[in-house]
């Protein structure tokens, strides 16, 4: 999702599969963020958020998502670019717990935004960077 450069935004991580709940480690690339509130069971947005610790929350680029649970965190989105979100199992990829977490969008300064690509950077289709990156492996 796009999120304005300066936006503060939460993101409850929730982790209540019927199949095979599991503690999961998630990483945002880009961002510290700060983890306001975490329990068991589906998270209730009319009661939960009252309980969330705005006082004093742990700073983090890594939160645990406890294993039938939830996790709440905060990001003030000040980083313009592409930002990954994904669980440090690697194999929970697989999985679908790796994605494109936001997309936080340039903001009114140059110093906020994102340098202009230089004139001679290549310009590869997708089919090149498959190809190429074939040919490097072998």
């Amino acid at each position: 999702f796009m999120v304005p450069y300066g936006a503060s935004i939460e993101i409850v991580l929730q982790d209540t599969s019927f199949l095979n709940p599991e503690n999961h480690p998630i990483h945002v690339h880009g961002h510290n963020f700060f983890i306001v509130g975490r329990g068991f069971g589906n998270f209730d947005v009319v009661t939960y958020p009252a309980r969330y610790n705005l006082i004093d929350p742990p700073e983090s680029n890594i939160v645990a998502v406890p294993k039938g649970g939830w996790a709440a965190i905060r990001i003030k989105a000040a980083n313009p670019a592409v930002w990954y979100r994904h669980c440090r199992l690697e194999e929970h990829a697989s999985w679908g717990l790796a994605t494109t977490g936001f997309i936080v969008q340039d903001g009114p300064f140059p110093s906020q935004a994102l340098l202009t690509p230089s004139e001679d950077l290549p310009l590869l289709s997708v089919s090149e960077l498959l190809l190429q990156t074939q040919y490097e492996h072998i």
